[in-house]
């Protein structure tokens, strides 16, 4: 087994194992703190560019299946753990992780101090980070190598993730609801959530006109997650704004509450090292109850968190907050449907507190029903 490293940009170099693919490769260090969920983790393309370190020390157990990925692909540039499971034991496996990353050609490395990098990327930030394995490069070498790559800041990654032509997750049951769903990243659960409400989702590319969406005649519009940073998706949250003109019903999750929030008029920015995982503690402003939610996003809102805000598009409220360190989690508009949350209520990994805002979206398109054109 080759030596394989994990080089940051700030010079910190921890050495280890290869592990999955050999080779080498480069993108933002984060952290994960789920204990289950890493093939849905593996699968979920807001990982795009992104070197995944677990901080759970024993992955792999379970094996992988084709049923729990949340895309068609690995979307994680590495993964790092501290001791890969050695045997698969699970019913529902159908292959053995390691396996599956070489077959994906994802990049590992084994036996590091996860703990100590954690420490270290909640410290100092989020940053570049590459993985050597069975590389003849010097350290100096490898550090220079990963200053030299671009950071996620300003990165525009949408197009790489998203859906290159529309298709149909059909209703399941009695059809109920058209919605026009802004594939900047989504994840397969997303669409399955609404299906089970009796929606039929379009899931449709992330440069979708006004006019795209308008010949569907959707009852609502959804904003997806995704990777990168939400200040370089101007012509979505220009087309954000037509929708909100229109009084369509917006519902976003993560990137897609970003983009609303922006298309409000407010402006997102870098967390320090993000909110990554399935047990992070968001509060309900307006009822005081606290969800434990699954999270994955490095930037997120300024927004007022207390009181009423004004925007071009009516009043609203800041709805939910992160009681770990008060980031904008959730908000609303008042006098029509449009709301957004930063967290996962389709888990996939993780709980099911917030499942309920699936539900919230029907009530909306059933509150703001879609104004029929006349002539």
């Amino acid at each position: 087994m080759a030596k394989a490293f994990f080089v940051l940009d700030d010079g910190r170099i921890f050495e280890g194992r290869s592990w999955a693919a050999m080779g080498k490769t480069f993108g933002e260090a984060v952290f994960q703190t789920g204990m289950t969920g890493y093939q849905e983790t593996l699968t979920d393309p807001s990982y795009h560019k992104q070197v995944v370190v677990m901080t759970a020390p024993h992955i792999g157990n379970t094996g992988v299946n084709d049923f729990d990925n949340e895309s068609k692909k690995y979307w994680v540039a590495g993964f790092v753990v501290r001791n890969p499971s050695t045997l698969t034991s699970n019913w529902r496996s159908e292959n053995d992780l390691e396996a599956e990353l070489i077959e994906q050609g994802i990049v590992g490395i084994q036996g590091v101090d996860t703990r100590a990098i954690t420490r270290h990327l909640r410290d100092r930030g989020a940053m570049r980070v590459g993985i050597f394995s069975g590389e003849n490069l010097t350290r100096e070498e490898m550090v220079i190598e990963v200053r030299k790559q671009p950071a996620m800041a300003g990165a525009y990654l949408c197009a790489d993730v998203s859906t290159p032509s529309t298709y149909i997750v059909p209703a399941i049951g009695q059809k109920r609801f058209t919605v026009a769903a802004l594939d900047l990243g989504i994840k397969g659960a997303t669409p399955r959530a609404m299906a089970e409400r009796g929606i039929e989702v379009h899931v449709m590319p992330f440069d979708s006109t006004f006019e795209d969406i308008q010949a569907i005649s959707p009852d609502g519009v959804f904003l997806s997650n995704g990777p990168g940073d939400p200040a370089t998706m101007t012509a979505t949250i220009d087309l954000v704004r037509e929708i909100l003109i229109a009084e369509v019903p917006v519902f976003g999750i993560c990137f897609g509450h970003q983009i609303l929030g922006r298309a409000l008029g407010f402006e997102t920015y870098k967390l320090q090292f993000g909110h990554r995982g399935i047990n992070q503690p968001v509060m309900d402003k307006r009822t005081g109850k606290v969800e434990i939610t699954a999270h994955n996003h490095g930037f997120a809102l300024k927004a007022p968190t207390e009181g009423v805000f004004t925007t071009v598009f009516g009043p609203g409220q800041v709805t939910h907050v992160c009681l770990n360190d008060d980031v904008v989690e959730g908000l609303e508009l008042s006098e029509r449907g449009a709301f957004s949350v930063q967290y996962h209520p389709e888990a996939a990994a993780g709980p099911h507190d917030a499942a309920y805002l699936f539900d919230r979206f029907v009530q909306v398109m059933e509150k703001y029903p879609r104004k029929v054109a006349t002539h």
